[in-house]
Order: structure tokens, then C-alpha cells, then sequence
């Protein structure tokens, strides 16, 4: 029998962020990204909310007291798919255009006339994952 362990080496597993302690050291830095990314691009307490899937008073109340509770694997899951979004952005384009993209119509299929932002608070954590994977595909060209 052949060894084969060095034609298939091992894969770094995939953060798929189910493990609580995983949750509770990643929230904080998630949390502090995900309230930058938020001024960044300009967006109101209902927008935020939304993308978190959180309510607005939630929203607002997180926001002010600057404690984050254990993020949800969906709320992680979330902010990781924007962050993406935001750092493919600013490789793309070298001005203001990155923070200005997410809230502009786009004609594009995948956003049917509307902003990237409002596809992703309709459809949530599968729309937010194809508009990183469209900026991801633009920025290298396909």
C-alpha cells in the first residue's frame, strides 16, 4: 500500500463558528468590526439591524452600551460575510466608491435594481455569502 498523506495533505477546517467557546473569543472583535463597518458605509440603526437580524431597540441598545453579548453562529456568520464584502470593496476601488457601493442600485441580476444592502437585509446570510463571492469574482477578474 502507498502512502498517499502527501498527495492529499490535511485541510485547515472550515470556521464554521458551532462552538461556544469559538462564540465568546471571536464576539468582541466581530462586534467592534462589524459597529465600523456600520459608519462606514453609512448605514441607519434599521439597516444595521437588519443585517445582524437583530431589532432596532437591540440594535441601539448593543450599540450604547458597547457590550456585545456571545454573538449567534448566524450573527458571526453574518458579520464574517460583510467584512469580506468591505475588505474585497477596498481592494477593488481606491476611492470612496468602496463605502459608497453597498448602498447604490445595481443592475446586476443578482441585486434585481436594488442595493447590495437591501438584497442582503431581504435575503439574509445566503445573499450576503453570493454578493461576497460576486465582489470576490469581480475584484479577480472572472
Amino acid at each position: 500500500m502507498l502512502a498517499t498523506a502527501h498527495l492529499f495533505p490535511k485541510l485547515p477546517e472550515r470556521q464554521d463558528f458551532s462552538a461556544e467557546a469559538d462564540r465568546a473569543r471571536l464576539s468582541k472583535v466581530a462586534f467592534k468590526a462589524y459597529k465600523r463597518l456600520v459608519e462606514q458605509w453609512g448605514l441607519t440603526g434599521q439597516q444595521a439591524a437588519a443585517l445582524l437580524d437583530v431589532s432596532t431597540s437591540t440594535w441601539e441598545r448593543l450599540k450604547r452600551d458597547g457590550k456585545e453579548k456571545h454573538l449567534s453562529q448566524d450573527q458571526l456568520t453574518r458579520i464574517s460575510a460583510m467584512v469580506g464584502i468591505y475588505k474585497g470593496l477596498h481592494l477593488l476601488f481606491a476611492d470612496d466608491m468602496a463605502d459608497r457601493w453597498p448602498k447604490l442600485e445595481n443592475k446586476a441580476p443578482l441585486f434585481a435594481r436594488s442595493s447590495p444592502i437591501a438584497s442582503m437585509m431581504k435575503s439574509g446570510i445566503p445573499q450576503m455569502l453570493e454578493v461576497r463571492r460576486y465582489v470576490d469574482a469581480v475584484r479577480g477578474g472572472l
